[in-house]
């Protein structure tokens, strides 16, 4: 765990990431400018296939019928999603929007000594859904439940492999380990698609990321999902327990996806915007879709995405203090 070399303080900083709305609020939609007026840009910091991936060209789609103006959908995988972000930031334009799980972003302060960018460069737009998170393993290794794979590992020190894309998730699991005195080598990767084909074919043990990349190998059996991370029971998956219920609460943090803008975003359209998603997603076919593909509808204001963002983060700093990262000196 030494490559953890950031500061806790600067994670509490990360809940900088959402605007102090109040402030924002004389903002009307009569003083703000027609919106979109030309085509909107959704960048995901994940490949194609991932469940923010997924969900974001389903919601777009049904966007640019609502708003008379195309949603593109733009995937910038790498560089732990600094990539996507310094596009958005970059682009400084309303039209050019993240749409991301905020754990890949969250846990940055932890995992860079230095960002590319300030907290404050991005406001948040809306709350999407929540994805479930899975912890799964390859079906040949013949565990069923998070017990059974504490065990083994337990019995293989450093002989087995675990990955995780996102940085809170990564981290997630680095604090389980410590938190069980289980010893697991860590394999990087840049894109879940890949990190699933090994897992599946039992080049590395377990994999923590969202359902929706894992479905298409968990139904062709070579997969199994042994527990899920988000705090509730997920309807769509009645049979996989969430981490708590299998008595890991250590392995507990929420999926939760939003969108984000650039500073200076006028609050009157970020407040557009989210009505608009959720109007979207209220709709039972759209509804339908995103639960099958391992998403919890969760729609929210940009008041209600400031908040979810604070909570994540005071959970990242609880996370920070299981595996011992010290305050900045």
């Amino acid at each position: 765990m030494t490559k953890f070399r950031s500061s806790l303080l600067a994670v509490l900083g990360l809940a900088a990431l959402a605007l102090p709305v109040a402030a924002a609020s004389a903002q009307t939609a009569a003083s703000s400018p027609a919106w979109p007026t030309r085509p909107v840009r959704f960048i995901i910091p994940l490949g194609p296939g991932s469940g923010a991936d997924i969900t974001a060209r389903l919601i777009g789609d049904k966007l640019s019928t609502k708003w008379g103006q195309p949603v593109v959908v733009e995937n910038k995988p790498g560089g732990d999603a600094i990539v996507a972000i310094n596009a958005v930031i970059g682009a400084a334009d309303d039209h050019v929007l993240l749409f991301a799980p905020a754990s890949t972003f969250t846990a940055h302060p932890l995992l860079h000594e230095k960002l590319p960018y300030k907290p404050d460069d991005m406001v948040p737009i809306a709350r999407v859904t929540n994805t479930l998170i899975a912890l799964g393993v390859p079906a040949e290794l013949g565990v069923s439940t998070v017990k059974e794979l504490a065990a083994k590992i337990k019995a293989e020190p450093g002989k087995l492999n675990y990955a995780s894309v996102t940085g809170a998730n990564d981290l997630l699991f680095a604090a389980f380990l410590k938190t069980e005195n289980l010893d697991m080598a860590k394999v990087p990767y840049k894109d879940p698609v890949t990190a699933i084909n090994d897992l599946a074919e039992n080049r590395i043990q377990s994999f923590v990321g969202a359902y929706a990349i894992m479905r298409p190998r968990v139904q062709q059996g070579k997969v199994k999902v042994i527990a899920l991370t988000n705090a509730e029971h997920a309807a769509a998956l009645n049979d996989i327990p969430t981490a708590r219920e299998a008595g890991y609460k250590s392995l507990e943090l929420d999926g939760l996806v939003g969108l984000l803008g650039p500073k200076g975003m006028a609050l009157a359209i970020r407040q557009k915007i989210a009505a608009d998603i959720k109007a979207v997603v209220s709709d039972p076919e759209i509804n339908s879709k995103l639960a099958a593909t391992g998403q919890v509808v969760n729609p929210g204001t940009p008041e209600e995405f400031d908040a979810a963002l604070k909570d994540q983060s005071q959970k990242v700093v609880d996370i920070g203090k299981v595996l011992g990262i010290k305050a900045a000196q």
